[in-house]
């Protein structure tokens, strides 16, 4: 090909010699060669794509300049929020439960936290875990960490007993931060923690404070605001947080974010938010351990200035109210929480909001064009991307139903690819030559972001990371990162989620790892054998939880009690919505339990012939499913 096309360009390039042509011609003879040698149809998706791809690269190149200086500087997350605070100490950075902290007041708290842990001996590259709702003080802990050098692991607030205190010890915690709305949760799991951990309890009623740990509140109180002296190097390649991620099996792993990560996060408003600048308003509702609200959420007011309104948990009846009281004009999203505005009764607030864009990721294409008309919002700023991966796409002009697109023009300036890949099993397919075959458009393809030149957030596992990489993918001796996920792209680029493969799936904004629903409750039930994996319900986001659970012997399952357990084992998200009393499950040669039998037919009471039962919201327990509900769930009209 590059034969080829060298010939034409020499060919064209000298018509002019022996021809009365005018050499200005030779540009648009070239021109007119480079279109058509993509074929008829090739013209039409040029001029129809030429400006979204110069309008995505020129954005994207300024910001990746940005992070470059940044990075070649040695600037930190921290030296850039020095830099926003000295263009306005006072204007407003975070607005919370009818308070305004400003930029000044931000500097001034986490300047108070890193004096008091550097007086408690805390050094560069120590982990202390932070287990807080989303508040201002979240962040200036962080941050007021982070000018010591020292990470803070960002741990989901929902999680409880051995998923917990996995998070605080595989980061090697050194500490825990923990709110008074955490403090059972601590307290359950405070005699398996290290005995050398230190415990600070993060509230002002000393009634939550179960385990006398040291209340860092008032420790606080003595320390200074001037900034904090230090000696060690900074570098933008350092450990900032860990996020934690779930991965496709077991626990939650800890992401290791830096602060070069941390201001590409920072920078997504800009590709998405549709004329965005530092002026606009941001109202986050999404926790802050998670990437969405505490990486572009939070780094739009740290690293761009925005003030943002954020709330310690959402509530669909007041979101609407929270943004006419902020005078917001930009949210964050994630699918699910369109869904339940959806569902919400009509009250005058949804149109008399001042929102012009909404950014994030999970939107429904069902649902999409009634979300906008019914509350009024030109445009929806959604994309796709993952806390450790290197895959990403961009909506950038508000195209319904889309998360964003790949270049046709220039496919080769973009480093994320789709591949064939089995949908079930997620083993790449290759052809004959050994290398993987590109995904055509309209069929659902594994999306694969190219590594050299383009750096993902490792685990902090190496061998969980090691998991994530495959290699000789489009040639020998090249490496791409894997996401797990199954996209679409049309024949203009566009991008359309599919599917997730492999053991994990979403439920309700969150990935429910199958593998640790499996082992909870095989263990309350005793080791039985259980099976999970997730299943569609029309009018729902993602895939709600099903667990197959072996009865071989006949001797029926105690709901009541599994229930019971599984609330305390497990976050609301995470326990099963079905369940499916079985004899027996099929395993593998390696005795790996299979579940693509039973996830296929799901809880379709044709074809599973087995007890079904689905958890009943009103009732607050498991019933038995029958033809009356099942026909709910296919029509859309239960409420889970």
């Amino acid at each position: 090909m590059a034969f080829f096309w060298a010939a034409v360009v020499t060919s064209i390039s000298f018509l002019p010699l022996y021809t009365h042509l005018p050499w200005v011609i030779v540009p648009f003879l070239l021109f007119a060669a480079f279109l058509a040698s993509g074929g008829k149809y090739f013209p039409r998706v040029f001029f129809r794509t030429a400006l979204r791809d110069f309008r995505y690269f020129r954005t994207l190149s300024a910001k990746r300049a940005q992070v470059i200086k940044n990075a070649k500087n040695g600037v930190t997350v921290a030296g850039v929020f020095r830099q926003t605070l000295a263009k306005h100490p006072q204007k407003a950075a975070f607005i919370f439960e009818d308070k305004t902290w400003t930029f000044q007041d931000v500097e001034d708290y986490s300047n108070r936290i890193a004096n008091y842990f550097k007086s408690q001996g805390y050094k560069k590259g120590e982990v202390v875990a932070l287990f807080l709702e989303s508040c201002p003080e979240f962040v200036c802990l962080w941050l007021g960490l982070s000018k010591l050098g020292v990470i803070t692991a960002l741990v989901n607030t929902n999680l409880r007993l051995k998923s917990l205190k996995h998070c605080i010890t595989v980061a090697e915690s050194k500490a825990v931060i923990y709110g008074s709305n955490s403090a059972v949760a601590v307290k359950d799991i405070s005699d398996n923690l290290p005995k050398d951990i230190q415990l600070y309890y993060f509230g002002h009623d000393p009634g939550t404070n179960m385990i006398q740990a040291m209340n860092l509140i008032t420790e606080l109180e003595r320390c200074s605001m001037a900034v904090p002296v230090t000696d060690h190097k900074k570098s933008p390649n350092d450990a900032l947080v860990y996020i934690y991620t779930s991965g496709t099996t077991g626990y939650p792993k800890p992401v290791v974010f830096t602060h070069i990560r941390y201001f590409q996060v920072a920078n997504i408003p800009y590709l998405v938010g549709h004329s965005y600048n530092s002026d606009d308003i941001i109202y986050n509702t999404l926790p802050l351990y998670h990437t969405s609200g505490g990486g572009i959420g939070v780094g739009a007011c740290l690293v761009n200035g925005n003030t943002v309104a954020l709330r310690r948990k959402f509530s669909a009846s007041r979101f609407w109210a929270d943004c006419i009281k902020t005078k917001a004009t930009i949210a964050l999203y994630i699918g699910e929480l369109c869904r339940f505005l959806l569902a919400q009764p009509y009250c005058p607030s949804e149109m008399q909001h001042s929102l012009r864009v909404l950014i994030g990721n999970g939107l429904k294409p069902q649902i999409w064009s009634k979300f906008q008309s019914r509350f009024g919002i030109r445009y929806i700023g959604e994309f796709y991307g993952s806390t450790e991966g290197n895959a990403s796409f961009f909506n950038m002009d508000n195209t319904p139903g889309t998360c964003g697109f790949v270049s046709r023009i220039a496919p080769n300036l973009m480093f994320a690819k789709f591949i064939k890949a089995n949908p079930i099993t997620g083993d790449i397919i290759r052809g004959d030559n050994g290398l993987a075959i590109l995904a055509k458009p309209g069929e659902p393809g594994l999306a694969v972001g190219k590594i050299k030149g383009n750096p993902y957030a490792r685990y902090l596992s190496q061998e969980e990371t090691s998991k994530k990489i495959i290699c000789d993918v489009f040639e020998k001796g090249d490496s791409y990162y894997v996401t797990g996920d199954l996209l679409v792209t049309d024949e203009y680029g566009y991008v359309r989620f599919h599917d997730r493969i492999g053991d994990t799936f979403r439920w309700r904004g969150e990935n429910v790892s199958t593998a640790e629903v499996e082992a909870t409750i095989s263990n309350i039930l005793g080791l039985r054998d259980v099976v999970v994996y997730g299943v569609k319900v029309p009018g729902t986001e993602g895939r709600a939880g099903m667990a197959a659970i072996v009865d071989e012997d006949n001797k029926g399952i105690d709901l009541v009690g599994l229930l019971q357990q599984l609330k305390e084992h497990l976050p609301v998200y995470a326990r099963p919505i079905f369940l499916r009393i079985v004899d027996s499950v099929t395993v593998t040669g390696t005795f790996k339990l299979q579940k693509n039998k039973l996830r296929e037919e799901g809880y379709d009471i044709n074809a599973a012939k087995d007890k079904l039962l689905y958890f009943d919201v009103k009732a607050g327990k498991y019933l038995e499913l029958d033809e009356e509900k099942y026909a709910k769930f296919t029509a859309g009209e239960m409420n889970i």
